[in-house]
């Protein structure tokens, strides 16, 4: 009933809208025209239809129940949502007086049938001309009310409960993307140990079993030496494993020594450019992290690049890592390597006009990518 309700308000202020409309185009209309006093009439004119439009949208919440966020609306919105709801608020009148007469003739209708008994073939004309007029009104009046709700969509913004739905489905999707990068993550461990550590370890027992074997000193000498060597690539290959699961300099030496140590491991050459003042959150500096070293990573083997720039700045309360190279480009912004820097830090934002210069795909062109944290 409250829709019903504000509805039937509706019609009444599409009514005053009209009547301001006329009344501020007849006295103010020969000062729109005139240059010099276009711009403090155009002013009258917009302070009057923000007064009417605030009526519209204590409508809309009082009986609609929408609650639209602090939202002002340009002089030029205003103006053509009270236009456009003063249009569809007369059409809804003149649509709800055509129910309210067909429903006064469908009585009319009833009361002739109870008096006598009207011809089968006159009734049934009756009644589908009547239904057909009604299933039209109903829908015009549905499409009205929809109507009305879009403008005040557009004028006023979305309403509270469309941005908690949004919210909800962004968060959502976020944390599907999170359980797909846990599991790639998982993935990618189990096949560095079972195709890099294990491997290693198994060559490194049979090379401890041979020379447990050797009858030959100088034979066993030379076995156990190489069983050395191979056991410091197994703790080297084991701590790359370890490092790419998670830093432990995070924790013991910061954000700024971890992205060295990742400039180090590279094999091409890396330039840092720090300028964070204070400490970071954990969460922040771990999402900071892993986004300089999956683009690092995959810069290195797929852009054919000669150099490579991290820079990380700090403004207010957000982090912006940006990473550079000169390599060659092209991959695709919507792409699975893009897609995974997006789910770490928050979403890549699109340089050069539009185009995301993606590190983490072959075919890259020359740029850069920037992801907010």
């Amino acid at each position: 009933m409250s829709g019903v309700a504000g509805a039937l308000l509706g019609c009444l202020t599409a009514l005053a809208g009209l009547l301001y409309f006329a009344g501020a185009g007849a006295l103010l209309g020969a000062y729109l025209l005139w240059p010099r006093t276009r711009g403090r009439a155009r002013a009258l004119l917009v302070a009057g239809a923000r007064r009417l439009t605030a009526a519209e949208r204590w409508r809309r919440a009082v009986f609609f129940h929408d609650r639209f966020p602090e939202h002002r609306a340009s002089d030029r919105q205003v103006l053509r949502y009270l236009a456009s709801r003063t249009w569809a608020g007369l059409l809804c009148a003149v649509v709800t007086g055509l129910l309210v007469f067909g429903l006064v003739l469908a009585g009319l209708l009833a009361a002739g049938v109870a008096r006598s008994t009207p011809g089968w073939q006159e009734l049934l004309t009756q009644v589908v001309l009547g239904s057909v007029l009604l299933f039209l009104d109903v829908q015009g009046l549905l499409s009205l009310a929809a109507l009305d709700a879009r403008l005040a969509r557009e004028c006023f913004g979305p309403g509270e409960r469309e941005l908690l739905e949004r919210r909800i489905g962004e968060l959502a999707a976020s944390r599907a993307a999170v359980v797909r990068a846990v599991d790639r993550e998982r993935r990618r461990v189990e096949r560095d140990l079972h195709d890099g550590v294990q491997q290693r370890l198994v060559a490194l027992a049979m090379l401890l079993g041979r020379a447990r074997r050797a009858r030959d000193a100088d034979q066993a000498d030379a076995l156990l030496a190489q069983a050395h060597r191979e056991s410091g690539e197994v703790l080297a290959e084991l701590r790359e494993v370890a490092w790419r699961v998670y830093p432990t300099a995070l924790d013991s030496l910061g954000l700024r020594e971890a992205l060295g140590g990742v400039a180090e491991r590279c094999s091409l050459p890396v330039r840092v450019a720090y300028d964070v003042s204070g400490p970071l959150p954990t969460s922040v500096e771990t999402a900071a992290y892993f986004v300089v070293s999956e683009s690092v990573t995959n810069a290195a083997k797929h852009s054919g690049a000669g150099h490579i720039l991290v820079s990380v700045t700090r403004r207010d309360e957000v982090l912006t890592v940006l990473v550079r190279d000169d390599g060659t480009g092209g991959a695709d912004p919507d792409g699975g390597g893009l897609a995974g820097l997006g789910g770490r830090g928050g979403g890549p934002h699109r340089q050069r006009g539009g185009h995301i210069p993606p590190l983490g795909a072959p075919h890259q062109r020359p740029g850069s990518a920037r992801v907010f944290v």
